[in-house]
């Protein structure tokens, strides 16, 4: 890590939320739609006040609390779509601003390379922590207007991440998003995200990873599972959607 708990203090240039809508072709509820807002907020156990998730049992909850995407990796996501002959600004311009992946949180220096599973946060009067990263499904195919989008995300690493909320508090934009612990330094979400996408049957690494407490458990399930099984579960229903 370059950066260290000390100096690792970012302001929060985007805070995002969105009303559950039909989406996609077969109108299916979700909150994938953000907007920036300048109001301060309350950032509860299941996330910030007036946002919503269409699907609870895959996003939201105490898990999942709030989504914090780096706007560092916007000019990488145009210049994919540019390649892939899609509109340079994807759907309707989606990646003109904060939002484009359905985060609450938009920060510029932070990326999953500078943060590490079970860091806390100090988020305005909050307290959060990172649970794990983003596996990313079949709704940004639809969000994007290009088939593999979700498949992108998850061969470049650059899936966004989310925390837990371990002290109840409020957030705007502005406020300053700042390290306060890093109990596990040598699992970066880059880490993370290799053994789960690239490395798939390191098994050390998965041992390590199912031990990790403040991962959350349903990713420690996955890395018992495939030690136990000694095989890649699945992901072509959650990328693709069929």
């Amino acid at each position: 890590m370059s950066q260290t708990a000390s100096i690792l203090r970012v302001p929060v240039a985007a805070l995002l939320t969105g009303a559950v809508r039909p989406f996609g072709p077969k109108g299916v509820p979700s909150g994938i739609a953000k907007a920036a807002t300048r109001a301060r907020l309350r950032v509860t156990a299941t996330g910030l006040e007036g946002d919503g998730q269409g699907d609870p049992r895959h996003h939201g909850g105490p898990e999942k609390a709030l989504h914090h995407y780096a706007f560092d990796h916007y000019p990488a996501w145009r210049l994919t779509l540019r390649e892939q002959r899609a509109s340079a600004d994807g759907v309707d311009g989606v990646l003109d601003a904060p939002g484009a992946f359905g985060e609450n949180l938009s920060t510029t220096g932070l990326t999953e390379a500078d943060v590490c599973i079970g860091d806390r946060f100090r988020l305005g009067t909050a307290l959060v922590e990172v649970s794990q990263a983003r596996q990313p499904c079949w709704k940004l195919n639809h969000r994007f207007g290009y088939a593999g989008m979700s498949r992108a995300v998850q061969q470049s690493l650059r899936t966004g991440w989310y925390y837990r909320v371990l002290e109840t508090g409020d957030v705007a934009a502005g406020d300053m998003l700042e390290l306060v612990a890093r109990p596990c330094p040598g699992w970066s979400l880059q880490r993370l995200l290799q053994v789960l996408y690239v490395d798939r049957l390191d098994y050390a690494a998965l041992e390590e990873m199912a031990a990790l407490v403040p991962l959350a458990e349903s990713w420690r399930k996955l890395a018992r599972q495939r030690l136990e099984r000694r095989e890649v579960e699945a992901m072509e229903r959650r990328l693709s959607g069929e």
